[in-house]
């Protein structure tokens, strides 16, 4: 199945029910046509990070199901897949072949060796400057020691966690289990996979080792020849500043939207309508929007879009505004792996409100590009503090399991039914035309018209709405389908 112009569901394989026949069948019940795509967070055996330590590709975590599972839904919403373009786990092949028998492992190359990839720029290297010039997720050289079983230990790149040993992209031996590990999941139903942690695959002396330009593009370049003759595409996914999705987009890729969240939780804490009106305006149409996503509500994305004054606004307010939102949540105690991310719902960032909170999908849906919904915002989901104590891992607070018995319940709350009611709509209006124009006027500091048309000019669908008092119209062509009304007479 082609990718499609209908809202994605984000979700892990086991968050709505126990399984993968549990999220199918959710979606068929429960849902309904308000989903038309399926981003399966990591479903193959792992190790760690809940699945982005992937040590087997060729499988489905028997725990989830198998094959045949996902393939049934690829059948009926178009998919898309995790790649983790930039480590593997400790326990693939790959790495136990490597420490069983080190240098005449096939695998030799397969990662990279610290000390040796420092060897090539010289003597003494790296040095002090060296290291701290690296743009690190830790507080230490990305780095882990290896020991083989003939005794002998080196260290190896190690981006993220312990258990995600990073790969040398630029091997032979990488390239060909990149090759195969793509077709093998375009095969089994993936319309669209997401290289994960992209930007830090390409290591580069003298260089951030973050998004080394061009290197950078040549491996992106490598997965679109791989993927184009299957007919999928790639969403490479990176957190930074909106300067470099822009250059990932001009390169004619989808991309995320990840500076509409924190964007929206300004417009929705100060009324003010002008910065928002700014985005909208400057967005692409390829690409996917996004207010929740299993990780934390990013920061650093949408500076200079807000001012750093209007960052900060946000940020605090979020700790006043929201509901059971701690900044101790955000740090090291609960394992938080960005300092650029706050951990909370968007539900929760809203204060538990209802209407603040369908205002904000109503300007996800018109804003450029096609919808994800994370399966905890779909369900309107509050902060899950029970999990996040139990587990001191910060970024559980948004990642509540539901039962079957939960998500029936959940649907029937008007908040929830009226946002499955805008997402069915937005599915089928022909108004959302990727090809189609966008149109953002704001008559008042705390108002925003946003209209959206198809390519011939034949559909309109226009917003009208007020951020400071969390009201809205949206009119199809002359006629009036939902408006903040509805969820009171619910």
């Amino acid at each position: 199945m082609e990718i499609q112009n209908k809202a994605m569901l984000i979700t892990y394989a086991d968050s709505l029910g126990k399984n993968l026949k549990d999220v199918h069948q959710v979606l068929k019940e429960d849902i309904g046509d308000a989903i038309g795509g399926v981003h399966l967070l990591p479903f193959f055996p792992s190790t760690g990070d809940r699945g982005f330590a992937p040590a087997d590709y060729t499988r489905v975590d028997a725990a989830f199901g198998d094959w045949a599972d996902v393939e049934a839904l690829g059948e009926e919403y178009y998919l898309m897949f995790d790649f983790m373009i930039n480590h593997i786990s400790r326990e693939s092949v790959m790495y136990q072949d490597f420490k069983k028998n080190h240098d005449d492992s096939k695998y030799k190359d397969f990662f990279i060796r610290w000390e040796k990839f420092w060897a090539k720029a010289g003597e003494n290297r790296p040095t002090q400057a060296d290291v701290d010039l690296i743009y690190k997720r830790k507080d230490k050289a990305p780095t882990q020691e290896i020991t083989f079983d003939d005794g002998t230990t080196e260290n190896l790149w190690n981006t993220f966690g312990e258990e995600q040993i990073d790969i040398d992209v630029n091997s032979a031996i990488a390239k060909e289990f990149i090759k195969t590990t793509l077709e093998d999941m375009v095969k089994h139903g993936a319309n669209l996979i997401r290289l994960d942690a992209f930007a830090y695959a390409v290591k580069k002396v003298d260089t951030n080792d973050f998004f080394v330009e061009p290197e950078i593009w040549d491996t992106l370049n490598g997965v679109r020849e791989i993927l184009t003759p299957l007919k999928a595409e790639i969403l490479p996914e990176i957190h930074e500043h909106y300067s470099i999705p822009k250059k990932i987009n001009d390169h004619g890729y989808f991309t995320y939207d990840f500076a509409l969240p924190m964007t929206t939780l300004y417009t929705l804490y100060s009324g003010k309508t002008n910065q928002l009106a700014k985005w909208l305006k400057m967005s692409p149409m390829k690409q996917f929007t996004t207010l929740d996503t299993h990780d934390g509500i990013g920061v650093v994305d949408a500076r200079d879009i807000l001012t750093d004054d209007e960052i900060d606004y946000a940020s605090e307010q979020l700790y006043k505004v929201g509901a059971n939102v701690k900044k101790t949540y955000s740090s090291a105690s609960y394992n938080n792996l960005d300092i650029y991310q706050i951990n909370s719902t968007y539900y929760s960032a809203l204060g538990n409100d209802d209407a603040a909170y369908l205002l904000s999908r109503v300007f996800q849906v018109f804003a450029p590009g096609i919808p994800q919904i994370y399966y905890v915002g779909l369900l309107a989901g509050e902060n899950d503090i029970a999990l996040l104590e139990s587990t001191k891992e910060g970024r559980n607070i948004n990642r509540h399991y539901y039962t079957r018995e939960e998500v029936k319940s959940e649907v029937k709350r008007p908040v929830v039914a009226n946002l499955l009611k805008l997402l069915s709509w937005r599915n089928e209006s022909p108004a959302f035309d990727l090809a189609g124009s966008i149109t953002v006027d704001t008559p008042t500091d705390t108002t925003i018209v946003v209209t959206r048309q198809d390519e011939n000019g034949q559909n309109k669908a226009v917003l009208t709405a007020d951020a400071a008092n969390k009201t809205f119209e949206i009119v199809e062509n002359g006629q009036t389908v939902m408006s903040s009304d509805d969820l009171t007479q619910n």
